[in-house]
């Protein structure tokens, strides 16, 4: 019988008989012929019954007169004596009544078979059970995360949306969609945003707005778009940032809701973009007048001319000191008038009306060197990263937009002249240095 536990090769060999013959005739011919031709220690019959040697596998079929099949035997010997066996075989030449040839065609490993099983095994086992019960440390740390940022998230009103630790208590806050936008804020450490839970606010929201600071912060689809247009309609918002173009806020990155959200953009802005009429003047002062993180009023920066018009400076001519036997003569103050300013040529003064007049409507903005001529037209949303990277060569800008703080601080940090815009937004403090106009002075 066949050891399969301790078989190293199989010897396959190929019969043909000139006659017919059958499976018992071919075992008997390898026993019987090879008898003593190895000696005592590779005598067949004696390996078998030790184990040595498995059992051998005949198949052969007749056919037209003549006999064919194959020959299988398993041996634990090692290579030599293997291939030893393997020889004899071949000195058979007759079985039963007919003449035979055996021709050994191949010996196989069993143990390189049993090696690539095992390496084939270990790569489906390796594949498709691993991967579905083991957790990566990354994994682990963020699954611990989301039900800690699940925890946190609150709901506010009696339409219960979904709102971080810090709506309530903190002065600006940010407008979303849906709970996954809140949850993505969170694992980022944003605590003060809310959703509005679709297109149709909800009254909790505009009560929310009229009191703090706000932000809107959509998908950067169409519907993100439409949420926009209707809270500039319901509820008072300061600015409104966008996801990139496709794009969704619970999609983002830490790195690209911090670009986003650094590139918002005033409401100003926003209603001239969307041909959206803005609150009544009434209504808006009323409003402000709640914002809890209070901005100073927004003005628009006179020329030096005006400056010097305005506040007219006051000459003293001083008493003389002369002893107490003298009199004194009394000398009155005299308030001398600042000279009239030279008003500049008509042409030079209105040299950018024609720029301006060129750009209504377009959003657009033109970077003018030294000598009023145009260096580059970019779009007003990449106006200030196109500042950041000028080398010194610009020297001011005129743009369909809102004059903003971070626009006139990236100017006076660049050394620009002046700022031509379409309207002044909510400016805290202006640089003496950069001139700011609007078309509406």
């Amino acid at each position: 019988m066949q050891n399969v536990d301790t078989t190293k090769y199989v010897i396959y060999a190929d019969i043909t008989a000139e006659g017919i013959v059958e499976r018992p005739d071919v075992v008997g011919a390898i026993f019987g012929q090879t008898e003593g031709l190895l000696g005592s220690d590779l005598d067949l019959r004696d390996l078998q019954k030790t184990g040595r040697l498995g059992r051998i596998d005949v198949q052969i079929t007749s056919s037209g007169g003549k006999s064919s099949g194959t020959i299988s035997i398993p041996s634990s010997f090692d290579k030599v004596e293997t291939a030893i066996l393997a020889a004899a075989l071949e000195t058979i030449d007759r079985v039963g009544p007919c003449i035979a040839r055996i021709c050994v065609n191949r010996i196989e490993d069993v143990r390189a078979a049993k090696r690539r099983y095992v390496i084939e095994r270990a790569k489906h086992i390796l594949v498709e059970m691993f991967d579905e019960n083991i957790l990566e440390t990354e994994e682990i740390t963020e699954e611990i995360k989301q039900s800690v940022r699940v925890e946190e998230i609150t709901h506010l009103g009696k339409d219960n949306l979904p709102a971080g630790p810090n709506v309530l208590d903190s002065d600006a806050i940010l407008v979303v969609e849906g709970r996954a936008d809140v949850l993505n804020l969170l694992k980022y450490g944003i605590k003060n945003s809310v959703a509005v839970g679709g297109t149709n606010v909800p009254p909790t929201i505009a009560d929310l707005c009229a009191k703090k600071v706000v932000t809107a912060f959509t998908d950067g689809d169409r519907g993100g778009e439409l949420i926009i247009k209707e809270l500039l309609q319901v509820a008072d918002i300061d600015f409104v940032a966008r996801a990139p173009e496709g794009k969704s806020v619970e999609d983002m990155t830490q790195k690209e809701i911090v670009r986003a959200l650094r590139q918002k953009i005033p409401v100003e802005q926003v209603l001239d973009q969307y041909k959206i009429k803005n609150q009544p003047k009434k209504r808006r002062e009323i409003t402000t007048k709640r914002k809890s993180l209070i901005r100073e009023k927004p003005f628009c920066m006179r020329n030096t001319a005006e400056r010097a018009e305005a506040i007219a400076p006051r000459r003293v001519v001083p008493r003389e000191v002369v002893p107490k036997s003298v009199p004194v003569p009394v000398i009155e103050e005299v308030i001398v008038a600042a000279p009239e300013p030279v008003p500049e040529p008509e042409p030079q003064r209105e040299w950018f009306r024609q720029h301006v007049d060129e750009l209504d409507g377009t959003l657009s903005a033109r970077i003018m060197d030294r000598n009023q001529n145009v260096l580059r037209e970019v779009a007003v949303r990449d106006l200030a990263r196109e500042l950041k990277e000028t080398n010194g060569d610009v020297n001011g800008v005129i743009f369909d937009g809102v004059v903003t703080q971070r626009i006139l601080d990236i100017a006076a940090d660049k050394g620009l002249e002046y700022l031509i815009g379409a309207k002044m937004g909510n400016i805290a403090k202006s640089p003496s240095c950069v001139k700011v106009l609007t078309k509406e002075a």
